[in-house]
């Protein structure tokens, strides 16, 4: 990713009844204001800096369970 740009991480997650998703970054938060999820939980980061990099975690949870998947910037 360029500094300045924008990068897309998916999250595949599916199930019946749809289960919760949520994004966070290890060791730090998501860049306030510069950020978005959409509905296929894909997260958006953008004007992407070098204090973005870092390790990304999708979280999926449902009454089934939970499951996780990283994604490095």
């Amino acid at each position: 990713v360029v500094a300045g740009g924008t990068v897309q991480l998916g999250c595949g997650a599916q199930g019946d009844p749809e289960p919760r998703v949520q994004w966070h970054k290890e060791r730090g938060d998501l860049p306030w204001g510069r950020h978005e999820v959409d509905q296929e939980h894909t997260l958006r980061l953008y004007d992407v800096t070098p204090a973005d990099s870092g390790t990304y975690v999708c979280t999926a949870q449902s009454q089934l369970g939970t499951a996780a998947a990283t994604a490095r910037l």
